[in-house]
């Protein structure tokens, strides 16, 4: 068994078609089937079922490639350690983050990268449900998410969610310090769609006090959302941690909202696999050196009266 077929059999999962997965890996189609039909016979077990086109993994190829997850983790592991003896650490390191906590992802990857000229990122937008399967199946090192009490795996907390309405200069609530939820939902807005959890989070907030929204525009995108209010038609509920890549667009302004009961955590989560990857211990070290609430909350103060 050789790890580039673990390395296909990964790919095939992932693309879901045969052409897509050996253009990932930069080999021919006819290479790749060859190769995941050796890993079958050298197991002697059906990984992949097989019509006129892609239509999934057996029970079998599903564990098998649990198992190609985790031996692919252990040689990166393995890398990354030799780097470490080396003096620097080297490779990939991957993180999921959920699309509302991206705009603080460069208060840790820049130093990150400052301090481990050798390594590199790739960051992922994923939804907070597709962030647990992916580090439970080896396919993440580390994310950026919402943390509960039960989350499984190591938690790193970052900072509390603090929400603001963004609304016009010119707008009914633009001299106001404070808001209250209820008032929050009178006026014209443009929030993130239902799908995004940062949106269901609100819904729950607006309910608490016996309100609810219906949006004039939903979009799953932050910046897609900003883009909007810009021109001054609409408000929105937004964390204060866009405010660190976002801003607050011109002829705009921000009021704080009530602070809820118990506000969402942000955090990072490394799953409980052993050993864990160095970069992703690495990456907590930054985490660590890095005050990301203060800094928040500092850009926060410069755009509240």
């Amino acid at each position: 068994m050789l790890l580039r077929q673990l390395e296909y059999l990964v790919a095939l999962a992932r693309e879901r078609h045969f052409a897509r997965a050996a253009a990932a890996c930069h080999v021919s189609q006819p290479s790749l089937s060859a190769a995941i039909r050796k890993l079958e016979h050298e197991l002697d077990v059906p990984i992949v079922q097989r019509g006129q086109r892609y239509e999934g993994l057996t029970p079998e190829g599903e564990r098998v490639l649990l198992w190609a997850h985790r031996i692919l983790a252990e040689r990166d592991g393995l890398r990354q350690d030799l780097s470490t003896m080396r003096g620097s650490l080297s490779g990939v390191l991957r993180i999921g983050a959920i699309p509302t906590a991206l705009t603080v992802a460069p208060l840790l990857t820049t130093p990150f990268c400052q301090r481990h000229p050798h390594a590199r990122i790739t960051l992922e937008s994923l939804p907070s449900l597709e962030i647990t399967r992916r580090l439970a199946e080896f396919e993440l090192d580390i994310a950026m998410t919402y943390v509960d009490d039960d989350q499984p795996g190591r938690v790193i907390p970052l900072y509390q969610e603090r929400y603001l309405l963004l609304t016009p200069n010119d707008g009914q609530f633009a001299e106001r310090e404070s808001l209250r939820w209820a008032e929050a939902a009178t006026v014209p807005l443009c929030l993130l769609s239902r799908q995004m959890r940062n949106r269901r989070i609100l819904d729950e907030m607006f309910a608490a006090v016996g309100a609810s929204v219906v949006p004039a525009i939903e979009t799953d995108t932050v910046s897609a959302l900003y883009a909007h209010v810009a021109s001054r038609q609409w408000s929105s509920v937004i964390s204060h941690a866009w405010l660190h890549m976002f801003g607050v667009p011109q002829g705009m302004r921000v009021v704080r909202l009530d602070d809820p009961p118990h506000a969402p955590r942000i955090g990072l989560v490394v799953a409980g696999h052993e050993p864990e990857p160095m970069l992703a211990r690495a990456l907590v070290e930054i985490a660590r050196d890095v005050d990301v609430r203060g800094e928040l909350d500092r850009v926060l103060a410069g755009y509240l009266r």
